[in-house]
């Protein structure tokens, strides 16, 4: 084949990769390849690829036919409908678009097909290449039962349990008490906190093992369990290691991530924080020791569970293929590791050998997931509206699949991206990390960005005292209710609103197919000396806040005074000033200070990003619309607010509605205006139909009289 040493070239500057090692006989890498996942870690395989002139091949979903791993391949192709095992999963789908395309190898990602033995097997036995480990590796770290034993037998430490076939209910509970509660009751092939639960007393072990074989049967196929002791005070580290078919294999020092929740990964960070040398290399060298046990090849992870009074570690699991988290080892071992991948399934030798790697610095990544913290970590689905980012450099990396206005689906995972910070040491790195968030800027559905930075803000996080339970035992400080509004905030939401109105007044007056042009009297916008704009709080039992505007004689300085409900005055600020710099940003000359802030206007919900967080509040019903709906004769109407073009008619005459039910969308000044039900009733007649231009103070919908 090749020679296994020759000479090692190392260029004058570091590159991303490190020193290179150069071969007599070096196997040349795939000329084309197919991934089969979807989202962040599709794009991020296929940007290495492209980096080293490799061909990309994507396959989707229905529902991911825009999405920007397709845009991103260069050929992409359909394989079926949006359920996971209608594609993603399906092995001859898959398999059928690599041999049609010509591909040589196929990277798996994680999840899906990822940790699938079959299809590893599946994938060698088509003369193709595998990107990751072989499938009885997988078979053999698959089974925790299985995987426990070959640890025992490698010399790596494990839990104190019982891992074997009995799974009679009274033998298991005598296991129990042998290892003593509190006990962990795990799905021998579980995985994402499925099938886990903690046993405290023995009255409760039959009830919690019961729940643990229903789900374990649900998500696995198998409801055979394993009960280990339960640590009080545990961590979660894991080791990242490389093996190539040559026999070498290292370990990429470890990353902590006990900061969790539902047994699921929010935090990584590496190297783990407050670990000496001496057990970062026992870590280290076990991590090897358990990957050499299965003969591995490629990437893998070896997780261990950490008992944080003691620093004893104990061996969890193996994940056979690259974690989620791979870039933050990525940042402080200045590697690629899924170039790695791509030369260890060439035949090639692992790029760097153990003592060639060196840490470097610190390094944080967060999971930016669409779902809301306050309702239990729901996820949530929806269009992304509006998404800033922070800027990427070498040290501050945004991996995603998703870009503005793309959706989030009801489908798959609702992780929007990664988000990867690196400083000279910890410190140096979480107050980037913490800087980095403030400007990572989402609006369109809840995500976790707001929680997480209040976790990297918390004195015991800074202190690096991080466990599993770190979510649970600071809940009150992490999930605690949003403060009010400033006035600051709610005046530069005010100011931002009359500036785009006045923008998109002078942007479209001249446009002939705007209603205003089209209509036989000119209209002027309501620019009084004095307008009053009313925010509603939903997070405050819709708690009301009037903003004051005074404009000053055509001047560009204007007064602000904002009120509470009852009118007595919050704050008044003087000669105001605001203009949009090129970044879209909000640059307001306010109380004696310059502030940037971004606003953004969906619809009725305004969201405003400024030294005070993330601010929600939502425009009032106006009250036009709630006086329209009030006729003398008790039959009410809804009427138009300006001129304007119907885009949508969303009820129908008979139709029973309630309060706060949307029944039209105007467009006016190429912006929409959704217009509300004001009450609960019955819609009497719909006046008008889409596409239809209407002058203002027109009734477009009316109620019927149910007197």
């Amino acid at each position: 084949m090749f020679q296994t040493r020759l000479y090692t070239l190392r260029t004058p500057s570091k590159s991303l990769y490190g020193s290179i090692r150069c071969y007599s006989s070096r196997n040349p890498l795939f000329e084309k390849i197919l991934i089969a996942n979807r989202g962040e870690i599709a794009c991020r395989v296929m940007r290495t690829a492209k980096d080293l002139g490799i061909k990309t091949v994507a396959v989707y979903s229905e529902a991911d036919a825009n999405a920007q791993h397709v845009k991103m391949a260069d050929e992409a192709f359909l394989i079926g409908p949006p359920p996971s095992a209608q594609s993603y999963l399906s092995i001859d789908k898959i398999l059928n678009v690599a041999h049609m395309t010509g591909a040589q190898a196929i990277h798996p990602g994680y999840g899906f097909l990822s940790e699938n033995a079959d299809f590893a097997d599946r994938v060698k036995a088509d003369r193709l290449e595998f990107i990751g480990p072989s499938g009885d590796a997988m078979r053999s770290m698959g089974s925790k039962s299985e995987s426990k034993y070959i640890m025992e037998r490698a010399g790596v430490p494990v839990v104190p349990g019982y891992h074997g076939e009995n799974q009679d209910v009274k033998f298991l509970k005598e296991q129990a008490e042998k290892i003593g509660y509190p006990v962990l009751i795990k799905a021998v092939k579980g995985g994402g906190g499925k099938g886990m639960r903690i046993v405290r007393t023995a009255g409760e072990f039959e009830e919690m093992l019961e729940s643990s074989k229903r789900e374990s049967i649900k998500s696995f196929g198998d409801d055979k369990v394993l009960v280990e002791k339960y640590l009080e005070r545990p961590r979660h580290v894991e080791v990242q290691v490389f093996a190539d078919k040559l026999d070498n294999c290292v370990h990429l020092f470890e990353r902590d991530c006990s900061v969790q929740r539902r047994h699921q990964k929010v935090i990584e960070e590496a190297p783990g924080p407050g670990l000496t040398e001496e057990i970062r290399a026992q870590l280290g060298a076990k991590a090897v020791a358990a990957a050499r046990a299965v003969n591995y090849q490629n990437a893998g992870t070896v997780e261990f569970i950490m008992d944080n009074v003691d620093k004893q570690f104990y061996f969890m699991e193996m994940n056979t293929r690259l974690q989620v988290e791979h870039p933050v080892t990525e940042m402080v071992t200045d590697t690629d590791l899924v170039h790695w991948q791509l030369e260890v399934a060439a035949g090639n030798r692992l790029p760097m050998l153990q003592d060639e790697l060196k840490l470097r610095g610190h390094a944080f990544e967060a999971r930016i997931y669409a779902e809301n913290p306050s309702n239990h970590f729901l996820p949530d689905t929806g269009n992304l509206f509006s998404v800033r980012t922070p800027q990427a450099s070498k040290d501050i990396r945004v991996e995603t699949g998703f870009i503005q206005g793309d959706q989030i689906s009801v489908h798959y995972d609702p992780m929007i991206s990664k988000l990867v910070v690196r400083g000279e040491d910890r410190n140096d790195a979480l107050r980037r990390f913490r800087r980095a968030l403030e400007q990572y800027q989402i609006v369109g559905l809840e995500t976790n960005i707001g929680f997480v930075k209040r976790v990297a803000e918390h004195p015991e996080f800074i202190k690096g005292e991080v466990e599993t339970g770190f979510i649970q035992d600071y809940e009150k400080d992490l999930l605690k209710p949003s403060p009010p509004p400033s006035p600051e905030t709610l005046a530069t939401a005010a100011n931002a609103i009359r500036l785009s109105e006045i923008a998109n007044t002078q942007v479209n007056v001249k446009d002939p197919y705007n209603p205003w042009a089209t209509l036989n009297q000119s209209f002027r916008l309501n620019m009084k000396d004095t307008r009053t704009i009313t925010f509603v709080n939903p997070k405050d039992n819709d708690k009301q806040y009037n903003v004051e505007i005074t404009s000053k004689n055509g001047d560009d300085l204007i007064d602000i005074k904002v009120l509470e409900q009852d009118g007595s005055v919050l704050k008044e600020y003087k000669d105001v000033q605001g203009q949009y710099n090129e970044q879209g940003e909000l640059v307001s000359s306010i109380d004696k200070k310059h502030i940037k802030s971004n606003v953004v206007v969906d619809g009725d919900e305004v969201t405003v990003f400024d030294e005070f967080g993330r601010t929600e509040v939502q425009l009032a019903t106006p009250a036009y619309v709630i006086a329209s709906a009030k006729g003398a004769d008790s039959t009410g109407s809804v009427k138009t607010p300006m001129p304007c073009k119907i885009s949508q008619v969303l009820v129908t005459p008979g139709q029973k509605i309630e309060k706060g039910t949307t029944l039209i969308v105007l467009e006016a000044m190429k912006m929409e205006h959704v217009i509300k039900a004001p009450m609960t009733g019955t819609i009497g007649e719909v006046l008008y139909g889409v596409g239809d231009l209407v002058d203002e103070n027109k009734s477009l919908v009316t109620f019927a009289d149910e007197a």
